[in-house]
């Protein structure tokens, strides 16, 4: 590859809003990144839906709180948290009895679950005694780091 065609690439990563840019022709391959003074941010942008404009703006008031009805309350009590990220297991094998059901009695340092991470197999134990009002997250499911899994009452 030539290098006019290098600097015209390299041109277009700068002027556009990719950050990114990969070419093969042939056995050839150009990889051109562009990187700002610091690590990138991601950018998440919601979908916000354009409002009726034959409604008036006081009609939205009350979707909005009825969306915010329709999401469940977490029960009250402790959260037992995520310490980690990994995969959430509630048993030690498949197969196996869960370590805690909805309802059940715990004591402080008794194993809840296991979040697997990088091929290591983590017990969490609870943090309080009570019983178990809610397990919030299933089976396999990836959890994130201070995510809550449980609530202790």
């Amino acid at each position: 590859m030539d290098l006019r065609k290098l600097k015209a690439l390299i041109d277009l990563v700068e002027k556009s809003g990719i950050a990114e840019l990969e070419i093969t022709e042939g056995e050839e391959k150009v990889r051109i990144a562009k990187h700002g003074g610091g690590v990138p941010q991601p950018h998440y942008a919601h979908p916000v839906p354009p409002a009726p404009s034959h409604a008036p703006a006081a009609a939205a008031a009350p979707v909005a709180e009825a969306a915010e009805a329709a999401v469940p309350a977490e029960p009250e009590g402790h959260a037992v948290k995520a310490p980690m990220v990994g995969t959430f297991y509630r048993s030690s094998a498949p197969g196996s009895p869960s370590f805690v059901e909805v309802g059940q009695s715990v004591k402080a340092g008794d194993t809840l679950c296991i979040i697997e991470a990088m091929k290591l197999m983590n017990e969490i134990e609870a943090d309080a005694s009570g019983v178990i009002k809610a397990i919030l997250v299933e089976n396999g499911q990836p959890v994130e780091y201070g995510q809550p899994l449980f609530i202790i009452g």
